[in-house]
């Protein structure tokens, strides 16, 4: 185990087949079972026979019953010359690997002797490892960077040269002009005045341009190093974020002594870099980059945010903090689940976080816990003064981080308890081969969330000692959380999927009481919607407890997001029922509305007596609203069990926005609108459920109308 970690999983100890061999086997086992304990499953066979149902026997010897030919002084012999190759591979490695360093941090001179001369000696060592070099492959990777490299020092020798001949003519010529200058006036010129005026007029604006172009070169030099030193700074300054541990300043004194590290850091700093972002870029603006500056104020907002969390942990009597009810520690764990039908073993997952999985005394196994609300009864707050608003923004920040942790671990232990397992040649026979064929559609893109969240989990555990800046996480990460939007757009189809196979024995009997989960897999591929609607509540939460606070205009930014990515999911999951409509519906773009509503519609051409009657017979149409058009749908019920129920909605017609026109107030009933189209030639009359369904379209409308001006 200790020579190879990880490589093992499965010990197999044949006993003697003698009565007096195995007895003293067994005896000397028992007294020495301690130095037996390794942290994988042992098996002990009885014989031969019992070897071959867990190794094929073309992997075994003659002596153990097997086909397989060997001969262990041969092996000795390949093995060393294995061995010696693998050194020589590895010193080379390192050899290019130094001079791959040097190559990329070399620094080009500004004197074409000193590039001359770098060429020379790049070249050199070149040639000495092309001697050493012995493996094709990492013979052209390295042939095709020294390549690049060299052609880049060619160019910058050949743009060296050509800027130093420019500035050589163009004062070798004035020169020659000032000299003719002079040799006409020595041979006494009838113009002798005007042309030794020219010649000192041309001499002076020599002079300038000289000097212009030193000063240039200076101005370049000292912002090149500005540019160097700002990054440098930046990373030494998020470097020394990163190594300070959370757990070690939630006592008053580790928080002072963490803010004193701080301000030593910026007081040994130059004024320049602590200055902020309005002075750099006014300063600056000509020489600094978009990518530089935003990287400056990013930091410096860390270090904001870190200083203020240490005020206040350094102002208040604290207590040590613990998120989660102690537990033993855990032995070194296995890499990887191995789940096989022969063998009854389970195995403790790396899961993410700090949550240790809990263990019986025999046997280890995933237990993820589901329950959000249980999950609370492990957190202990330790901090005074229970009702003041910074602790109630505590407690809330520790729920969101604990909860998120347990849905990456749940998350985890679906992918790799059910997905992974999909794939195990050992469990194909219990496997329909119609759900092997789309476990993508059971899971959709739950491996994508899982890696979203392992990175978000780290954003938000960085904001435990600052929960107002949580509302940036949620701001930065908006986009990846359109993922939720294709999660469950397939959710219908996946639905479906696990009601037709929900009784195979893979996920009852072998996936599910492995993993020790109490619900089924329908349950935890419901935890991303769940988990979704869970973030507006706590985010409502602590903007209830951060007014007028620092950071509460993101919080509001943040919630009002994933309002909308809510109400975006609920709009994508009524459009793709949409049956009938000609064309790829994807085109038109987000869905910006949808509802139903009571509709009357009046057509120009239609007789009058038909008018009258329509006005009575209103259609109940649900209607969708996109930047370029308006669909009108009729709603169905799907036939079917009460699980099976779901609305789809029949296309009738649509109208282009561009020839739209609306009517906000129609006469009997505060709830209808009209939309008209092509100079009332179609008029719809729209009764809305409610005053403020219309009001909320009546603005959406108007926006669209008034963007198309």
């Amino acid at each position: 185990q200790a020579s190879f970690p990880g490589n093992l999983h499965l010990v197999l100890v044949l006993r003697p087949t003698s009565f007096f061999h195995r007895t003293v086997t067994d005896i000397g086992f028992r007294f020495s079972q301690e130095d037996f304990m390794l942290k994988m499953p042992v098996v002990m066979l009885s014989s031969v026979t019992d070897l071959l149902k867990y190794i094929n026997e073309n992997q075994l010897t003659s002596e153990f019953g097997g086909t397989l030919d060997y001969c262990h002084s041969d092996w000795i012999v390949l093995r060393t010359a294995i061995e010696s190759f693998a050194v020589t591979v590895k010193d080379v490695a390192h050899l290019l690997q130094a001079f791959g360093t040097e190559l990329a941090e070399t620094a080009m001179p500004s004197e074409c002797d000193a590039i001359q001369s770098l060429l020379e000696s790049h070249n050199e060592k070149y040639k000495k490892l092309k001697l050493l070099t012995q493996l094709r492959d990492m013979e052209l990777a390295f042939d095709g960077y020294f390549e690049k490299h060299i052609q880049k020092l060619d160019q910058y020798l050949q743009l060296l040269t050509y800027e130093q001949s420019f500035q050589e003519e163009v004062m070798s010529r004035a020169q020659m002009v000032v000299l003719h200058g002079h040799q006409l006036s020595a041979g006494h010129h009838y113009a002798t005045a005007l042309i030794m005026q020219r010649c000192n007029e041309l001499r002076h604006h020599c002079d300038s341009l000289d000097a212009a172009l030193g000063n240039k070169r200076c101005r370049l030099l000292q912002a090149q190093q500005l540019l160097l030193s700002l990054d440098q700074w930046c990373d030494e300054a998020a470097y020394m974020l990163a190594n300070q541990l959370v757990e070690k300043f939630q006592s008053k004194e580790g928080a002072q002594t963490a803010l004193k590290a701080i301000e030593s850091f910026l007081e040994g700093s130059p004024s320049i870099m602590t200055s902020g972002p309005e002075v750099l870029a006014l300063e600056y603006e000509a020489v600094i980059t978009p990518h530089l500056q935003e990287k400056h104020t990013a930091v410096q907002q860390m270090i904001q945010n870190r200083q203020a969390g240490l005020r206040k942990l350094a102002d208040k009597h604290v207590r040590p903090v613990q998120l989660v009810a102690p537990r033993a520690e855990n032995p070194p764990r296995s890499k990887s689940p191995i789940f096989s039908p022969k063998h009854k073993f389970t195995f403790d997952l790396p899961l993410p976080g700090k949550r240790a999985s809990r263990k019986g005394p025999n046997a280890r196994k995933i237990e993820v816990i589901h329950d959000y609300q249980e999950s609370r009864s492990c957190v202990s707050y330790g901090v005074e003064g229970e009702d003041s608003p910074d602790v109630l923004k505590s407690h809330v920040m520790r729920e969101l981080i604990e909860t998120e942790r347990i849905y990456v671990e749940e998350l985890l232990s679906v992918l790799l308890g059910y997905k992974a397992e999909m794939e195990n040649p050992h469990l194909a026979a219990l496997l329909p081969p119609v759900l092997h064929a789309k476990r993508g559609v059971l899971f959709g893109n739950m491996p994508d969330i899982y890696n979203f969240h392992s990175l978000f989990l780290q954003d938000l555990e960085g904001c435990l000692d600052t929960p107002e800046g949580v509302g940036l996480c949620f701001l930065a990460r908006k986009e990846n959380f359109q993922m939720y939007e294709c999660y469950c757009q397939n959710k219908p189809r996946s639905d479906a999927l696990w009601r037709q196979f929900s009784d195979c024995a893979f996920f009852q009997q072998e996936c599910q009481k492995k993993l020790g989960h109490k619900l089924g897999l329908d349950s935890y591929l419901l935890k991303p919607v769940q988990r979704l609607t869970k973030y507006q509540l706590l985010l409502k939460e602590l903007l209830k407890h951060s007014t007028d606070c620092e950071g509460s205009s993101e919080l509001q930014g943040a919630l009002l997001a994933m309002l909308d990515l809510l109400k975006s999911v609920n709009d994508s999951m009524h459009q793709i029922a949409i049956t009938g409509y000609e064309g790829d519906i994807c085109e038109l773009g987000r869905v910006l509305m949808q509802g139903s509503f009571s509709v009357w519609i009046s057509h120009k051409k239609v007789p009058t007596r038909m008018k009258e009657l329509a006005r009575f017979k209103p259609m109940q149409r649900h209607l969708f609203l996109y930047e370029s058009v308006l669909l009108f749908c009729k709603k169905r019920e799907e036939h079917g069990d009460s699980c099976d129920k779901t609305p789809s909605y029949g296309f009738k017609h649509c109208i282009k926005m561009t020839a739209v026109g609306i009517t906000e107030n129609v006469k009997g009933d505060p709830r209808k609108f009209e939309i008209w189209y092509s100079g009332r030639e179609e008029v719809y009359v729209v009764q809305a459920p409610s005053v403020v369904v219309k009001m909320s379209w009546l603005s959406e409308l108007r926006r669209i109308l008034t963007n198309q001006q």
